[in-house]
C-alpha cells in the first residue's frame, strides 16, 4: 500500500479519553475528527480493531450502489441486531436477502399501499386526540405511539388487542436500548453476558415472538381477508411455490416494527419542531392542502400532490436523518480515489455529516425546503435518508405517505408554537429528538 492510500488515523487513546462523551452523543467527537482529518478517517477502538468513518458522498454512492456487490452489512446488523429481531430484510445478506426482498417487495408497491392509506389516516387522527390545545406537550411520545400504531394497523388491521400492542412496543424499544449499550460499550460485553442482562432481553424477544405467533395463528384460523400487510405476507409465495415458514414471517414482522416505527416517529418529531421554528412553512402547507381539499381527491392522489409538505419532510430528513449512520464491510480489497480498503474493513458512513457537508449543500445548516422543489432526485448522489442502491429501505414510500398524512392533518388542525430554544438530539440506534416541547393552537 502506498503512503497516498493510507487513511488518516485517530488513536485508541483519544477514543478512550472521550468514551464517556461518545456514549452520550458521538456526533461532536466525529465532527471534530472530520474537521481535523478530512472526509474519511480511521478510528482505532481496540488493539488491531478499527472503524473507518466517512462523510464522502462519492464513497457512499460507490459502496451502496456502484460496487455494492463487494460490500455487506456489518456484524452490528447481521449478528448483534439479529439476536433481537431475527433474520429479516434489514439483517440478512446474500441469497437469503435476495429471496426475501423479491418475495416482500410487491407488498410495498404503491398500488398495494393505496389500500392501507385510510387505515393509516385513522390511526393518525386517533393519536392526535392526545393533543390538548394551548398546553405545552412533548410531541415525541405522541409520534412514537402514532408511528407504532400505524405499523400495527397496516400489518394487522384489528387483529391485535391494545394490551398486546403496548407490550410489543415496550419490548421493541427496550431491546433497542440494550443494543445501544452493547454497541457504545463493547468493553462491557463480558459483563452484559455474565450478569445475565443479555439473557433477560432475549426472554423479552421470545415473549414478543409468542405474541406475534398467536396473532398470526388467529388470522389463519379465522380465514378472513383484510387486505393488510399480514395478508400479503401470508399469501406471498417463493419461486418454488412455497410460503414463508412461521419463523421467517415473525422475523419480517419484527423488522417492520423495528425499522418502521422509530425512524418515522423521529422524522415526524423533527419536522414538527422545524415547522414550529418556521411558521411561514406551516402557512404554505396550509394553503396547499386547503386548495387540494377543494378538488375532492382520493387519498393517494391527495398525498402525491402535497408537494410543499414533501419538501418540508425531505429537508427535515436532510438536517436530521433518522438513520444517521450506515455501515458496510468489504469482502475483497478495494480502492476509491486513492484510498485503500483492506478486506474486512469496517466502514461507517455519517449520513448526518454528508447531509450537512458545506461542499455539497448551500447554507447547509439552514432549513430551506425550497431546495427540494425539483424533487429529491436532484440530490440523489448526496442525499441518503433511506439509504441507496439495492438495499434502499423497502418501506420508503410507506414512510413518506404516512408522514405526509401526519403533517398535513396536524397543520390543518393546529398552529405549532415552539416550547424549546433549539432542537436537541439523542443519537441512539437512530437519531432521536430530545425535549421536543411544542404548544398547539387550534385553527378552528
Amino acid at each position: 500500500m502506498t503512503e497516498s492510500g493510507k487513511i488518516p488515523e485517530v488513536s485508541l487513546l483519544k477514543f478512550l479519553k472521550h468514551s464517556a462523551n461518545i456514549l452520550k452523543n458521538p456526533l461532536p467527537f466525529h465532527h471534530d475528527n472530520f474537521q481535523k482529518k478530512g472526509d474519511t478517517f480511521r478510528l482505532n477502538i481496540g488493539f488491531n480493531k478499527s472503524v473507518i468513518f466517512s462523510r464522502d458522498a462519492g464513497l457512499v454512492e460507490y459502496v451502496l450502489q456502484k460496487n455494492q456487490k463487494n460490500f455487506v452489512k456489518s456484524e452490528i446488523q447481521t449478528k448483534d441486531l439479529v439476536k433481537y429481531v431475527g433474520k429479516g430484510l434489514l439483517t440478512s445478506e446474500g441469497e437469503h436477502w435476495k429471496k426475501q426482498r423479491k418475495l416482500i417487495q410487491p407488498a410495498f408497491h404503491k398500488k398495494q399501499l393505496a389500500n392501507l392509506l385510510d387505515s393509516i389516516k385513522q390511526a393518525i387522527l386517533l393519536e392526535y386526540k392526545k393533543i390538548t390545545v394551548n398546553e405545552e406537550l412533548d410531541i415525541f411520545p405522541v409520534y412514537n405511539d402514532l408511528a407504532f400504531q400505524t405499523v400495527v394497523k397496516s400489518l394487522f388491521s384489528s387483529a391485535a388487542n391494545q394490551e398486546e400492542i403496548n407490550r410489543l412496543q415496550y419490548i421493541t424499544e427496550e431491546t433497542q436500548k440494550m443494543l445501544v449499550k452493547e454497541l457504545r460499550q463493547p468493553y462491557l460485553g463480558w459483563w452484559f453476558r455474565a450478569s445475565g442482562k443479555i439473557d433477560s432481553y432475549l426472554k423479552l424477544t421470545a415473549e414478543a415472538r409468542n405474541i406475534l405467533s398467536k396473532i398470526v395463528q388467529e388470522r389463519r384460523d379465522s380465514q378472513e381477508k383484510y387486505d393488510d400487510l399480514l395478508d400479503m405476507l401470508l399469501e406471498a409465495k417463493y419461486d418454488d411455490g412455497n410460503f414463508m415458514d412461521e419463523e421467517q414471517l415473525i422475523d419480517e414482522i419484527l423488522i417492520l416494527f423495528t425499522a418502521g416505527h422509530e425512524t418515522t416517529s423521529n422524522a415526524l418529531t423533527f419536522t414538527a419542531q422545524l415547522l414550529a421554528l418556521n411558521p411561514q412553512w406551516q402557512e404554505k402547507i396550509y394553503e396547499e392542502i386547503s386548495a387540494l381539499k377543494e378538488q375532492e381527491l382520493d387519498l393517494m392522489s391527495y398525498v402525491t400532490k402535497c408537494q410543499i409538505t414533501q419538501q418540508v419532510i425531505e429537508e427535515s430528513m436532510r438536517l436530521y436523518p433518522p438513520a444517521y449512520f450506515i455501515d458496510r464491510v468489504n469482502l475483497e480489497e478495494d480502492n476509491f480515489e486513492g484510498k485503500y480498503f483492506e478486506p474486512g474493513s469496517n466502514l461507517l458512513f455519517s449520513i448526518h455529516e454528508v447531509h450537512r457537508h458545506p461542499d455539497l449543500w448551500e447554507d447547509p445548516d439552514a432549513f430551506k425546503p425550497e431546495r427540494f422543489a425539483e424533487g429529491g432526485r436532484k440530490f440523489s448522489s448526496q442525499y441518503f435518508p433511506f439509504g441507496a442502491g439495492p438495499r434502499k429501505c423497502i418501506g420508503n414510500n410507506f414512510a413518506m405517505f404516512e408522514m405526509i398524512i401526519a403533517v398535513t392533518e396536524l397543520v390543518s388542525q393546529y398552529k405549532i408554537v415552539p416550547g424549546f430554544d433549539e432542537i436537541d438530539i439523542k443519537p441512539l440506534i437512530t437519531l432521536k429528538p430530545k425535549n421536543a416541547i411544542l404548544k398547539f393552537q387550534s385553527r378552528s
